[in-house]
């Protein structure tokens, strides 16, 4: 069964969760208004059934907000924050409404009846709370039919170089996305690449994707490849119902943000016009010194505990301090747990898998991201931001600008403990220009929600790394 065929079942079974949990949220609601007396006793409390009128109306009200906000509209993964922050805000409005409607329809009617207060708060929180869940389940076992074969899509690459193979390497990493990858049809490099076999070159992609069933195609050509190319190729893909996408290159990345501006009538782009700056830099200042704050606090005894393992495994000192390049190309110590051995720094080389520098509790620490922790200090003393691009010594930032474009721009911003690009696999021993890009789009895309959303994401990815035995995707 495709995507497509599966597409109805889909959103049907969104729908048919979403009822479930907001009619369970309202029984429940009910349920403690009568037995908890928060926050007042229950006073003049009807039986279930005198609810009803209202019960109808708030499912009516979640279904219809839910469709005007594109929550039914289904996308191939969603973030988990942003799921739970248009949940919250659709919940909010449907019962507002919900409550709007039943005062005005039932005003002097039979169904008319003072619906408590408390208890319509107990929906709208419970409401909150069970979707969100709901959500979850759905989400995990449409994941689990996905890597089963139920509802994936026959997909085809094309595409060479960096861009390709992270393409390529994403959907074999991934099977929950639903992709089931057919070949890869590439008109310079010839052969396999990470595994996906060549299907053939650029003017045999309308028989490929006849002969081999193809209902998606992305593009992921190399930087530098010509728009009139890329429009011969989208057009060489237009077969029947199969859908294109396009992997972005550096400059679409930089204006996905854009804005229009004029010069005495004549439009120009303005691809910087969301640069930090401000009270938006004095606001994610703000978050910065309240979540340094907040972890060196929290997080001291497990410092002191990671500590005394490191000492007891190795001499040597607890922190490693090592040069860094950050805000506007400044160098900066930063602070690390020590992972390696006291000398490693003599032999000092880009960090690859299996690395024997490495301590036994360093390679934990590295995969799991614990060695970051100190970092905080670096955040509280403004040298570092929680979230940014990854700071890099300055050697290879010497290379780097001189060999990717626009690499310097990742410098307008301070550097931080995570960001973008880390949250998306891109970390350790992976493509520097891939890297860059996601750091461009975070750098003109900024958002207090984005931030907020990285963080979340980090810290799910450390915790699962720490109880998951520590298998941290590019982590050396």
């Amino acid at each position: 069964m495709s995507r497509n065929s599966a597409l109805p079942l889909l959103t049907l079974s969104k729908i048919a969760i979403d009822l479930f949990m907001a009619a369970l949220a309202f029984v429940l609601a009910y349920q403690i208004r009568i037995t908890v007396p928060f926050p007042t006793e229950p006073v003049n409390v009807q039986g279930f059934t005198a609810y009803l009128p209202m019960f109808v109306v708030q499912l009516l009200s979640v279904f219809v907000v839910f469709y005007a906000n594109r929550l039914y509209h289904v996308q191939r993964v969603n973030s988990r924050v942003d799921d739970i922050y248009k949940i919250f805000g659709a919940v909010s409005v449907a019962t507002m409404m919900a409550v709007a409607v039943s005062s005005l329809t039932f005003k002097n009617s039979i169904f008319e009846l003072d619906y408590p207060r408390a208890m319509i708060l107990y929906a709208w929180a419970l409401g909150i709370l069970l979707i969100v869940v709901g959500r979850e389940i759905h989400r995990r076992l449409w994941h689990f039919l996905r890597m089963r074969g139920v509802g994936r899509d026959r997909v085809l690459v094309v595409g060479s170089g960096e861009a390709a193979r992270a393409i390529v390497q994403k959907i074999q990493w991934s099977p929950y996305l639903g992709y089931e990858l057919v070949g890869l049809v590439n008109g310079e490099d010839q052969g396999e690449i990470a595994g996906a076999p060549q299907l053939g070159t650029i003017p045999d992609l309308p028989t490929v994707i006849d002969d081999h069933d193809i209902q998606e195609v992305i593009i992921a050509l190399p930087e530098g490849t010509s728009r009139q190319e890329i429009v011969r190729i989208i057009s060489l893909c237009q077969r029947g119902r199969t859908s294109i996408k396009v992997f972005p290159d550096v400059f679409e990345f930089i204006t996905s943000g854009v804005t229009v501006d004029d010069l005495g009538g004549m439009p120009l782009l303005n691809v910087r016009d969301i640069q930090l700056r401000g009270y938006k830099l004095s606001l994610k200042r703000a978050m910065d010194l309240f979540g340094a704050a907040l972890g060196l606090v929290f997080l001291s005894p497990f410092f002191l505990l990671m500590g005394l393992l490191i000492k007891l495994e190795s001499p040597g000192p607890v922190f490693f301090c090592q040069e860094r390049m950050g805000l506007d190309g400044r160098p900066f110590q930063v602070i690390k747990f020590r992972s390696m051995r006291p000398d490693a720094e003599t032999n000092a080389t880009w960090t690859v898998a299996d690395d024997p520098r490495r301590t036994r509790l360093g390679s934990w620490m590295r995969r799991t991201n614990i060695d970051e922790l100190p970092q905080l200090i670096n955040v509280l003393l403004g040298e570092m931001s929680l979230v940014g691009p990854r700071p890099e010594q300055p050697q290879y930032v010497n290379k780097f600008r001189t060999t990717i474009p626009r690499y310097m721009e990742r410098h307008r911003e301070k550097a931080g403990m995570t960001g973008w690009a880390q949250i998306n696999g891109l970390r350790g021993d992976t493509s520097i220009p891939e890297r860059t890009k996601y750091d461009l789009w975070y750098v003109e895309n900024w958002s207090l929600w984005l931030d907020i959303k990285i963080i979340v994401r980090t810290v799910f990815l450390t915790v699962t790394s720490f109880f998951g035995g520590g298998k941290g995707q590019n982590a050396y």
